[in-house]
């Protein structure tokens, strides 16, 4: 959809290599934090599907990272409760130093890339729908700027931005965004009274994305619509070598993939429209891969050949390949209420 209307984008914009290198300090800061609780984790089922049935695709951070027999959803197991995931956002130094420096450094980037494209993106889906939501809530609003880009579009009549974290939360309201610090879980809506939730990069974060899908359910009305991105547990960077992809986070629990995202939401309330994959950097962060050493050409002589020998002539029709073909690492999920 949108994908072609976005400008060309390269990672060091939104992730410059000398910010991101102070970065690296802070992330593990925020890993050595979360697995002092490591003892007291807990078993789960399946994120996607609910099942048990699943076993070790492998382990990364000294956790288990498991592949479900049913659905394919890849996620950590056992893993932190949902106190102490809540306790570690409220603590993240990571999340700090996103706020602090890489989110300010970015922002015209991220704005006229990303965030600009993104809310024309979302009001394009609902336009195709036939769908005029007057409420959106963006879940997870983070630094406040698509909830600032949606607004600019006359679109809705209302905006309201849901982040937990204390220190986003407040560059949120900073900006006049009508903010509530709260995960939607116990965030206090009434029933119904919601047309439309997006939500950009937080279920993969959730201690149960079943909980989320559940919530969004109640509070939207009949024939409301969901907008969903996450990661793709069988996107490219994570297939090739979930070792050194920087999609595979200690934070990030769950890794669903378009079959196990339908089943996610038609089990709680859904229909699921379409899903997507327009992802923009999967070839070039598995290039950096190889050009960092972490991949040879012994190890995938095809993969070498078009990412680095061969990157200005085939780089750019390698990624339309992948995101045409719901193998990107970045997916979409659109639903509506039935």
């Amino acid at each position: 959809m949108a994908q072609n209307t976005a400008q060309k984008l390269s990672e060091n914009e939104i992730r410059p290599d000398d910010i991101m290198e102070k970065q690296k300090e802070a992330m593990l800061a925020d890993i050595e934090y979360i697995l002092k609780f490591k003892s007291d984790y807990i078993d789960v089922n399946c994120p996607g599907c609910g099942n048990d049935n699943s076993e070790v695709a492998f382990q990364k951070y000294t956790l288990d990272y498991h592949r479900c027999n049913e659905c394919r959803t890849i996620y950590i197991n056992p893993r932190p409760t949902e106190e102490q995931l809540a306790d570690f956002y409220r603590n993240s130094v990571n999340y700090d130093y996103w706020n602090k420096y890489i989110f300010p450094a970015t922002d015209e980037a991220r704005r006229e890339k990303i965030f600009k494209p993104r809310a024309e993106k979302v009001k394009e889906i609902c336009e195709a729908q036939g769908f005029q939501p007057k409420t959106l809530v963006e879940v997870g609003a983070g630094f406040g700027t698509f909830c600032e880009e949606i607004t600019k579009l006359d679109f809705v009549d209302e905006v309201i931005a849901v982040e937990p974290t204390p220190g986003l939360a407040e560059t949120c309201r900073k900006k006049g965004l009508n903010v509530i610090e709260s995960p939607v879980e116990q965030a206090d809506f009434e029933d119904g009274s919601i047309d439309l939730v997006c939500s950009f990069e937080v279920l993969e974060h959730l201690f149960d994305p079943a909980d989320f899908v559940q919530k969004c359910a109640k509070i939207m009305r009949p024939g409301g619509m969901a907008v969903i991105t996450n990661p793709n547990g069988e996107g490219f960077d994570v297939v090739v070598s979930p070792e050194h992809s920087g999609t595979v986070d200690v934070e990030h629990l769950n890794y669903l993939n378009p079959d196990s995202m339908t089943v996610l939401f038609e089990r709680h309330g859904f229909e699921v429209l379409e899903v997507q994959t327009p992802g923009k950097l999967d070839a070039e962060l598995v290039r950096k891969m190889f050009l960092a050493g972490h991949m040879t050409r012994d190890d995938n002589p095809f993969l070498y050949q078009v990412l680095v020998e061969k990157w200005d002539e085939c780089g750019d029709a390698f990624q339309d390949f992948i995101a045409d073909n719901k193998l990107s690492s970045h997916m979409w999920t659109i639903a509506r209420k039935k």
